[in-house]
């Protein structure tokens, strides 16, 4: 394939129209990205979150915040009446803080789950568990990452 100068140009500038739009397309992105608390008040729908029922596992010290254990369980019967509907993991000091959302029904038995998160620095790790009647429940730890992690 022969590539014209006009297409050599037409590609050059291109790229250097993309370089010169590169730091404003971040600024554009680290704008819509939603805080913790936001995330929060959308997954409670602004119900005020109650301690208790949720127990959160967590290391004290993550010594590579590349791969963080993280596990929790829900105290609920499950039974159709009373059950956990989700449970939402948030890192707050991440750049994208929503980690994973847990679906549950009556029928899923037990309302826990384990997973490994990536961690950029020092923070605390939220889970927030929504009830069938509507009542919400929060648990949360900090985790100190020593080294690694995505950025810090």
């Amino acid at each position: 394939m022969r590539v014209t100068r006009r297409q050599a140009l037409g590609l050059g500038a291109g790229a250097v129209a993309f370089v010169l739009a590169g730091p404003s397309v971040e600024t554009v992105l680290a704008a819509e990205t939603p805080t913790a608390d936001d995330m929060i008040k959308e997954f409670t729908g602004g119900a005020e979150a109650k301690a208790g029922k949720i127990t959160l596992s967590t290391p004290e010290i993550a010594e590579n915040g590349n791969t963080v254990p993280v596990s929790f369980s829900v105290e609920s019967p499950m039974t159709a009446d009373n059950h956990v509907t989700d449970v939402m993991l948030i890192a707050d000091g991440n750049p994208r803080p929503g980690v994973a959302t847990f679906h549950f029904t009556d029928m899923s038995g037990e309302a826990s789950a384990s997973t490994r998160i990536r961690l950029a620095k020092t923070q605390n790790v939220v889970a927030i568990a929504k009830m069938s009647d509507g009542s919400v429940y929060m648990e949360k730890k900090v985790v100190k990452v020593t080294i690694g992690g995505c950025g810090g």
